[in-house]
Order: C-alpha cells, then sequence, then structure tokens
C-alpha cells in the first residue's frame, strides 16, 4: 500500500511564539488515525523547539533543505547528520525555488537527495515545470530531466525510501492551480518512468501534488489514482486549512 502524506513547508515565514502556536494546533487536531502521514518544515531555527513539541505525537519533523556534504567549511550549511541529530525524519531537496533563485541543478539535486538517504532521513524530492516549459509542450521533457539525474547518482531502489513532489512552478504562490486531470498525468508520467526501471518500486512510492492546494480543492485533487498527498505551501501556515487538506486526504492506495 501506497504511503499517503501531506507535508507542510513554512518557507521563510513566522517567529518563534507563532510556530509554537501552529504546531500545538495541527497536534492537537491530527491524530493519526487516518493512514495519513502529517509532516512539518519548519525553517532551520526552529527545528530544534518544533521537534521537541512533536516528540510522542503522530506528527513528524521534515527540513526545508539539506546540504549535500557530510561535514566541513561550508558555512550557512546544514548537514544531514545534524537534521538527523535534531530529529528531523523527512528533508525537502530541489524544491522549485531552490532551484530558481539560488542556482541549484539537476547534479547537485541529486547529490542532496543521496546525502539524506544516507544519514536515514526520507527526500522529498520536487520536480516541475516552468510556464513557459508547459506552453510549450516541454513538462515531460523537464520532469524526466529531474528524475533521470537523481536515478543517475543513486540506483532506482532508492526510491522505495523516497517521496516526490511534482510542483508546477506556475502554481506556486500564483493563485493558479494544476487541474485535477493535468495532476494526474503527470504524477501517470513519474510513475511510468520509475516503472520503466523497477515496477514495484514505482507502485509503490508515494507521489505528492504542490501548486496551491486548498481545502477546498485537495480532495478532487487527491482523489486521482496516482496523486498520494500533498506538498503544501501558505496553506499549512494555517492550523485549521492545514488540518482540513490532511483529512481530504483518502484511504491508502494500492
Amino acid at each position: 500500500m501506497r504511503r499517503q502524506i501531506v507535508a507542510g513547508n513554512w518557507k521563510m515565514h513566522g517567529s518563534r511564539a507563532e510556530a509554537t502556536q501552529l504546531v500545538d494546533s495541527i497536534v492537537a487536531g491530527f491524530n493519526g488515525g487516518s493512514g495519513v502521514d502529517c509532516v512539518v518544515c519548519p525553517p532551520f531555527v526552529y527545528l530544534h523547539e518544533v521537534s521537541r513539541q512533536l516528540r510522542g505525537t503522530a506528527v513528524q519533523l521534515g527540513a526545508q533543505d539539506v546540504c549535500a556534504e557530510a561535514q566541513g567549511a561550508f558555512t550557512g550549511e546544514v548537514s544531514a547528520a545534524m537534521l538527523r541529530d535534531v530529529g528531523c525524519q523527512y528533508v525537502l531537496v530541489g524544491h522549485s525555488e531552490r532551484r530558481a533563485l539560488y542556482g541549484e541543478s539537476d547534479a547537485a539535486v541529486a547529490r542532496k537527495f543521496a546525502a539524506a538517504l544516507a544519514r536515514g532521513l526520507t527526500p522529498i524530492l520536487c520536480v516541475g515545470e516552468l510556464l513557459a516549459e508547459r506552453e510549450s509542450g516541454r513538462t515531460f521533457e523537464i520532469i524526466g530531466r529531474q528524475l533521470d539525474a537523481v536515478m543517475a547518482v543513486s540506483d532506482v531502489s532508492t526510491l522505495a525510501r523516497a517521496v516526490i513532489a511534482y510542483e508546477p512552478v506556475w502554481a506556486i504562490g500564483t493563485g493558479l492551480t494544476a487541474s485535477p486531470e493535468q495532476a494526474q498525468d503527470v504524477h501517470a508520467f513519474v510513475r511510468g518512468r520509475i516503472a520503466a526501471r523497477d515496477a514495484t518500486i514505482a507502485a509503490a512510492v508515494p507521489l505528492l501534488y504542490g501548486g496551491s492546494v486548498k481545502a477546498g480543492n485537495a480532495a478532487e485533487l487527491f482523489a486521482k489514482p496516482d496523486v498520494d498527498g500533498g506538498l503544501i505551501g501558505g496553506a499549512s501556515l494555517k492550523a485549521e486549512e492545514f488540518l482540513a487538506i490532511c483529512a481530504a486526504v483518502p484511504a491508502r492506495k494500492s
């Protein structure tokens, strides 16, 4: 059975007090009994405190990025071992903002993916296309290239310990959302690309949709056969909205 996951990426928002209140509200409203893995990804500086709040609860902790290097003179970076040390179980790699704003290449993302796995973290690999790339009919080309870069560094077998999130860049923070049919088409492509190397792993890897998911559209998106949950941005900063999205995820899919 494929895991159903809702991960909240807080990006660079909030204060300590706001993070504490948000986590308290999410923990109080999420009982973990629905078969959904709930993950929150706060900024680095709040990871330790949030980890303490989540101890013994059904909500899991993720980070927003990781360094590809294990240790050394890399000022400002955070290693996979450090993330594990403060209680992280998941980490985002290759988020569209990291690719676009900080110039992360497919090769760099592949190295981060491998670094996360090496320390027992579950990487949430983000893939997606720009509006111009979609309009020119290059969606599958771009996403295929991003996936292949990771599988060239880490064997396809490692995807059994990973999650993949499709985030159409044109639908992040714009108010636009891929239609459920558009999301399903890309998710089916991703699963097929992996199946070409290992059908068993392809059938099991969770595929999340990330792109302006809200409580109002979550159920329709998650009802698609290859959409196993969501990577949630702004809506994850509102506990009631985020919990409603978690509740919209249907029973685990085979």
